[in-house]
């Protein structure tokens, strides 16, 4: 059984050992696979480890040999599902590893954009305090958290764990999500299921956790954005591409909204004429949310055991194409 690894660098850096997947084969691993070499790297895999590195029709005719995929993440977009189907090859994904791990970030920028702890530090450093001749001073305004309006688009685990982190601020929680069925008010300090409109317009800050599907591409535009408050926030953990960027970045610039912490952008890593990189008062980080070590352990270990239990005729994890109509 011969496992092949296209883009394992950002799993395991160095801190993270293959040794629970060694067992089940030969493995090779590659860093990175650029687009011209994703076949040749693939050809003789029985199973193939992907990440972001696609897997698309074209190249899937191409791997007579392969008989199973593992997606070494949640998303699932990186591979064409009912291409996969139509040739009989189960692909699994791991459906949870990072909860905490990114519900944890939201918080951090949420709270570091509300204190700008970097900057009066950094104002410190640079003598202002010195210079303020007061016992304190603070560069932008400073808000409680308690009494404040999160707003959750998309209600899984992750925006879940982000609502109850809010609540534990007190904070208000509005949530949206169209596929939720049990419209069932849950139990926090003050919850609400709203509508999409609503939560943008009523939320100091506003996280997204949404998968991206075609219909969903570039929903949060102009005409959402600027029914937010002048003061609040957007934070997106979720895809880039749910953004307008363009739209995002006037905003920004017309001092619509207070800001906005994005850890995804639509093309990655980002690109150099990408407007939010001019866009005041956006903190951009590298799509890092998930990657803490115990995350990284955690996908290790579930990516290990997809694979056992494809080989012992019992798949689990099983990601199915979704229905034509």
């Amino acid at each position: 059984m011969k496992i092949t690894v296209l883009d394992g660098y950002t799993l395991n850096p160095g801190d993270n050992s293959w040794s629970a997947v060694e067992p089940f084969g030969e493995l090779t691993i590659h860093d990175r696979t650029s687009a011209d070499h994703i076949v040749e790297r693939s050809l003789d895999a029985d199973v193939l480890l992907t990440n972001k590195t696609p897997l698309d029709a074209e190249t899937l005719a191409q791997l007579p040999k392969l008989k199973f995929i593992g997606v070494m993440a949640t998303g699932i977009n990186v591979v064409d599902i009912a291409a996969a189907a139509q040739r009989g090859i189960p692909v699994s994904n791991v459906p949870e590893y990072c909860t905490d791990s990114v519900a944890q970030h939201v918080i951090s920028v949420m709270l570091s954009m509300n204190h700008r702890p970097y900057e009066h530090s950094t104002a410190v450093y640079g003598g202002q305090w010195e210079k303020a001749g007061d016992f304190c001073f603070w560069l932008s305004p400073l808000r409680e958290l308690t009494g404040k309006t999160m707003g959750v688009v998309g209600y899984g685990r992750i925006g879940k764990r982000v609502c109850e982190l809010a609540a534990a601020f007190q904070m208000n929680v509005l949530a949206h999500n169209p596929t939720y069925r049990n419209k069932t008010r849950l139990d926090y300090l003050r919850f609400d299921w709203c509508s999409l409109e609503q939560v943008f317009r009523e939320s100091d800050f506003v996280s997204l956790h949404c998968p991206l599907t075609d219909e969903n591409a570039g929903f949060v535009n102009a005409s959402l954005l600027k029914q937010m408050k002048p003061n609040a926030l957007l934070i997106n953990t979720a895809r880039g591409g749910l953004v307008n960027e363009n739209d995002l970045a006037e905003v920004l610039q017309e001092r619509g909204i207070a800001g906005a912490c994005l850890d995804v952008t639509s093309t990655e890593p980002i690109q150099k004429d990408n407007p939010l990189l001019a866009a005041p008062n956006c903190l951009i980080t590298p799509h890092n949310a998930w990657a803490s070590l115990e995350a990284r352990q955690r996908l290790m270990k579930v990516t290990a055991e997809n694979i056992e239990a494809f080989l012992s005729g019992h798949p689990v994890n099983l990601v199915q194409p979704r229905p034509l109509g």
